[in-house]
């Protein structure tokens, strides 16, 4: 069956008055007017708006006169509309992403106790209503008119022939392909704003994480920690490899995650100090005052009660949101299908087979025989973060600690250490010394995240956890990896051709410079890089890190085509079918190595609830991160590559990791480097 042209599908889905009687005519006064040479651009620019008009924009007459004021065809009055609507975008969308950081500051920021109102202030978007304003007044309109829309299928066949110029025309124009109403891009905001909120606040004291029974109970973990689930119980689990008596403290953090998972965990066990829970029994009790730090006083008594379904209301409520603008989405009228085809650029099919084949490599057994006879033990379900492969296992955590703490007190420092931090990394002194003079490093409440900028004059922002005592190691690994991301978004907004073309492929691709830098977070520290075996085994650890996330993005992933099977599900209803497709696919692809059938520990990442089908992005960025790393590894310098790399634009997935690295986006370089470092290591034993 041969699809739809574009146009076709706009106009079959567009609910205002039809125009498409005073078309010819229209078409005829413009060619008589600028020339037969104009009818193909004038008959496409024309089917173009005429989708997307709608009975507010006024009757045919009106359509006439529009076309006839706006349409052009002089280069120079072309040329002066493009760069008219270039700068005046990248204003609009520059001035109010800092609105809405501005209004979120509170709630993204450690700036101390939350007010009731940092929650209202933060669902507010500015931009909900950009769209509908540039639409009404008609500039999208003109836009639309004179600029001709693509589809995907065009900018994979012809993308590659394109100049920088068409490659702007075909962003400018595709930002107009769907009109969507301000009311639900503003409940879309509402229920993301809910969704963050809710789990910037899910945190966990382990000092207060008990085992045995309550007369002689365990407290294996030391007092001040306060970590976030499940970024910081997960980044504890990797910590404790090299921590002594590790495993209990490993097992109880497991049991706890499970917990969370299927919303088991006691609603008094959430954020609070005073309460002590056993995650093996999941019962809790008032902590025992001499336990309680800061002199806080423990409840008289504790209620046992679960957790509500709040986890799996705030993933319905951002479901319901999106499906609100499925009907205005003709060509990808599923937030799924706008995830992929829209957003990555990259068919779903495409990414699930590029999944499927990580989990389903032989490569898997032999990393997960290697990690259990290097911990001298069967592997258990938690060992799905293993991390006895990356280098810094040389190191205890305490002791990384130590260095960070002192040497970033605060979010400050970091920022005043950017420069030096640079160059560690391999960018020379003057190029270290422009981004660190756009980046801009705030502590954040949650686990951290880089926050761009939308118009050039603006900061990135670096956002980290910065604790009492100072900077941890953990808050240190996760703002060196947002370093990464903010590095990608200086270049991509102040080296490309066009701001039009400003950013990255998708979020897979910030993630894997991301990755990259990450990787190098030792090298910060002043510590010894990694040697021949270090970099074999950084290899596994890299290979085994994207085996667990790509398992939970298909979780993800089937979630949300349930959803879509079942739109009126409950939060128990959606929470049952999300942890029985965790265990499907932890039986399918975990459980032969890693043990505890039924496991749902693929069902607790954070990212599911507030930044719905975002996980898939984390495997593809290692995938990614792997084919840059196997170009870097060629090259003499990761500060003018990377730079390279990000300024091109925001072109297609395949055609950026083509011309960054000579290859299309492929598992082949991250399942290469895992063979090749089993390959050398069994030689190394022999």
């Amino acid at each position: 069956m041969t699809p739809l042209p574009l146009v076709a599908l706009l106009a079959a889905a567009a609910p205002g008055p039809s125009v498409q009687a005073a078309r010819p005519a229209v078409a005829a006064d413009l060619v008589a007017v600028h020339g037969e040479a104009q009818r193909s651009r004038i008959e496409h620019g024309l089917r173009q708006v005429a989708a997307l008009w709608r009975r507010a924009d006024g009757d045919a007459a009106a359509f006439r006169a529009f076309a006839r004021a706006q349409f052009l065809s002089d280069p120079a009055a072309l040329e002066q509309l493009f760069h008219r609507l270039e700068e005046a975008l990248e204003q609009l969308d520059g001035t109010a992403l800092e609105a809405n950081r501005a209004l979120r500051r509170y709630a993204d920021l450690d700036l101390g106790p939350l007010q009731p109102v940092d929650s209202l202030l933060a669902a507010i978007d500015v931009s909900a209503h950009a769209g509908d304003d540039l639409f009404e007044g008609k500039v999208a309109l003109a836009a639309l008119l004179n600029f001709r829309l693509t589809t995907l299928e065009e900018r994979l066949r012809e993308g590659e022939r394109w100049s920088p110029r068409e490659w702007a025309e075909a962003r400018l124009a595709g930002r107009f392909a769907r009109r969507v109403p301000a009311e639900v891009n503003q409940a879309i905001a509402r229920a993301a704003a809910a969704a963050e909120l809710y789990i910037s606040r899910y945190n966990l004291f382990p000092h207060h994480l008990v085992s045995g029974s309550w007369e002689r109970p365990e407290r294996p973990f030391p007092s001040g920690l306060r970590l976030l689930a499940h970024w910081n119980l997960r980044d504890q689990v990797k910590a404790e490899y090299a921590t002594p008596g590790g495993l209990l403290r490993q097992r109880l953090l497991c049991r706890a995650l499970e917990r969370i998972a299927a919303q088991e965990i006691p609603a008094a066990a959430v954020d609070d100090p005073t309460v002590d829970w056993n995650p093996f029994t999941n019962q809790v009790r008032p902590a025992p005052p001499e336990t309680v730090e800061g002199g806080a006083r423990p409840p008289a008594g504790v209620s046992p009660a679960r957790e509500p379904d709040t986890r799996y209301a705030r993933i319905l409520d951002q479901f319901r949101a999106h499906r609100r603008a499925d009907r205005y989405s003709p060509t990808a009228n599923t937030f799924l299908a706008r995830k992929f085809e829209l957003e990555r650029e990259m068919p779903e099919a495409r990414v699930v087979a590029l999944l499927e084949e990580v989990l389903s490599s032989p490569l898997g057994a032999e990393v997960a025989r290697l990690a259990e006879q290097r911990l001298s033990r069967p592997l258990e379900p938690f060992d799905v973060w293993y991390d006895g492969f990356r280098p810094r296992a040389r190191f205890a955590e305490a002791d990384l600690d130590a260095r960070t703490r002192a040497r970033w007190p605060a979010a400050r420092a970091f920022e005043e250490d950017l420069p030096r931090i640079l160059e560690a990394l391999g960018f020379a002194p003057d190029r270290a010394r422009f981004v660190a003079g756009y980046v801009a490093v705030d502590p954040a409440r949650g686990s951290g995240h880089a926050l761009e900028a939308g118009r050039r004059g603006d900061k990135p922002r670096l956002r980290t956890r910065v604790g009492a005592q100072g900077m941890d190691y953990k808050g240190f690994n996760i703002a060196v990896h947002e370093l990464g991301h903010n590095v990608e978004q200086v270049f991509s907004l102040y080296a490309v051709p066009s701001t039009l073309l400003a950013g990255v492929p998708g979020n897979a691709f910030t993630e894997a410079i991301a990755f990259v830098f990450q990787s190098r977070d030792l090298l910060v520290l002043g510590l010894p890089p990694p040697g021949a075996a270090e970099r074999r085994l950084s290899a596994l650890s890299d290979f085994w890190a994207t085996r667990e996330i790509a398992g939970v993005a298909l979780v993800d992933l089937r979630a949300w085509r349930w959803l879509y099977d079942h739109p009126k599900a409950t939060p128990g209803e959606l929470r049952e079918a999300t942890l029985r497709i965790a265990r499907e696919t932890w039986n399918r692809h975990f459980a032969g190595l890693l043990g505890g059938r039924d496991s749902t520990l693929l069902a607790v990442y954070s990212h599911m609830v507030s930044h719905p089908l975002y996980l898939a992005d984390y495997p593809l960025g290692h995938l990614v991160a792997a084919q840059i790393e196997e170009h870097l590894a060629r090259s003499p310098s990761l500060g003018a590559e990377v730079e390279r790399m990000t300024s091109q634009g925001r072109v297609t997935p395949d055609l950026w990791m083509t011309r960054a690295t000579g290859a299309p986006v492929s598992a082949k370089a991250l399942l290469g480097a895992a063979q090749e470092a089993l390959r050398a290591g069994a030689a190394a034993d022999r």
